[in-house]
């Protein structure tokens, strides 16, 4: 990458009204020569509406990825509308959720509600340093939608109020559990008497077996969007070295980049993007990637449990989607075969300078009831962080496969925060890793890299840390 110049995070913030250029992870902020007006005066609280919630407008940006919009039209607006008709809901969608509203932080006058997901999600990290996330504590101390009796926080994972919480305040709630693995279709496979490899040597045999048979490539992944690739990555070094692996990384621990199970996991991925990537990957999106994999021209792909909803419109009707883990790389991997990084996703946020954000944190409140929940499940097949939502729901392959792996991992779980914590070193794991897949970036000099970005933000006094 060429060398430009560096600025402070506090910098960063009072520029955030130019617009950023495509797939920057800038953080957004309002100018100190233009002050964010002040939030709606509450009405009157009760049991039934526990924040006020007044007659203003209500705002609602939905990034339109993998699960669409229609759940927000059709399910949780509805809902919302129910108990509060006078309010009028402004619904809005798009694919570039930081080049659209940014500017809308930077001028003051944020939307109440935001799905801050995709790509090219806004940096929390920056947002909670600038004061524009709202404190959702209320939120999970209040009566649930359903059941008065029962508090908000006693239907959620507890893993959502820890992913979510910035300086000590909850600040944003991750509504889908995001299960990680590598998929695939249980038709080709069992066509093909294809099994599936629980050791990284079983892995590379099953590459080659498709390799030679001419049929279709043995693995891709989003090409244009490396952070697919990264995943299995982090995951893997985890697996071999342990959760503390990943600890270290969010920590800025010296070192925690360069660790050996980060570079032989860099070793063994930069292996499989020498000899059996499908051609021309690197300049595919996810969703060519992806629809390549229906079209039975590659066989394996690193993703989330989304996939299969994103994937209905090409997906063939007895693909019959399925996913297993990462494999074990030793006998002495740390932690056991069935290990998954799964973790909260889709986050949403509540503007704090928004002009009615009593209305965004009761929008949350309807959305996290069993029903708008269960609906959601069911109509982009997918499991929420609400607890028994799915129970009794119609639920498809793909999910099912990837619910079982999560029940057989039981406590082998990993997770990260670093993305998501510090804008710019995700910006520079997307592009090393493509780098790397492409023989652009040799295991070492990759960890090298991603280390000295670390050691940039972990120096520098004008960012926020965090701790895990």
């Amino acid at each position: 990458m060429p060398n430009t110049p560096q600025i402070t995070r506090r910098e960063l913030l009072r520029g955030a009204a130019l617009v950023p250029v495509a797939g920057a992870l800038a953080a957004c902020a309002t100018p100190a020569s233009q002050p964010a007006p002040s939030s709606a005066a509450p009405a009157a609280t009760s049991a039934a509406n526990p924040f006020g919630v007044g007659d203003k407008p209500l705002e609602v940006w939905i990034f339109d990825g993998g699960f669409g919009q229609a759940y927000a039209t059709d399910i949780h607006q509805p809902l919302f509308k129910s108990k509060y008709a006078n309010v009028e809901i402004k619904h809005n969608s798009t694919k570039e959720i930081t080049k659209v509203l940014q500017p809308r932080f930077a001028g003051g006058n944020p939307p109440e509600v935001i799905d801050n997901s995709g790509a090219n999600f806004m940096d929390f990290g920056a947002l909670s340093q600038d004061g524009q996330l709202q404190d959702l504590t209320p939120l999970l101390d209040a009566p649930s939608w359903d059941d008065p009796n029962v508090k908000v926080r006693d239907l959620l994972d507890p893993s959502v109020i820890d992913i979510g919480t910035y300086d000590g305040k909850f600040s944003v709630l991750g509504y889908v559990n995001y299960i990680h693995g590598i998929w695939y279709s249980q038709k080709v496979f069992d066509d093909n008497g294809w099994e599936i490899p629980k050791t990284w040597d079983a892995f590379l045999q099953l590459c080659e077996t498709i390799k030679k048979s001419g049929e279709m490539a043995p693995f891709t992944y989003a090409g244009k969007h490396p952070q697919y690739l990264y995943e299995p990555l982090l995951t893997m070094a985890a697996k071999i070295g342990g959760n503390d692996v990943l600890v270290d990384i969010d920590n800025l621990e010296d070192g925690a980049w360069t660790a050996e199970p980060m570079l032989t996991a860099a070793e063994k991925w930069a292996e499989v993007g020498a000899k059996y990537l499908m051609q021309g990957t690197a300049g595919l999106d996810h969703v060519q990637t992806q629809t390549a994999q229906n079209k039975k021209q590659v066989a394996m792909l690193p993703c989330g449990s989304w996939l299969e909803n994103e994937q209905k419109s090409t997906t063939p009707d007895d693909f019959a989607y399925a996913m297993f883990p990462i494999p074990d790389i030793t006998s002495s991997d740390a932690m056991p075969y069935g290990t998954l990084h799964t973790q909260p996703g889709e986050n949403f946020i509540v503007s704090a300078k928004s002009a009615h954000p009593q209305a965004g944190m009761e929008y949350l409140r309807a959305m996290l009831s069993k029903k708008a929940a269960g609906d959601f499940s069911e109509l982009v097949t997918t499991v929420t962080t609400v607890k028994g939502a799915s129970e009794g729901r119609d639920i498809s392959p793909g999910v099912t496969s990837a619910s079982k792996a999560v029940a057989d991992a039981g406590e082998n779980t990993v997770y990260y925060r670093w993305y998501t914590w510090y804008g710019p070193l995700n910006d520079e794991a997307k592009a090393a890793t493509g780098q790397l897949m492409t023989g652009g970036l040799k295991p070492k000099a990759y960890l090298e890299r991603m280390q000295k970005k670390a050691d940039e933000i972990k120096n520098d006094s004008s960012i926020t840390k965090y701790k895990r």
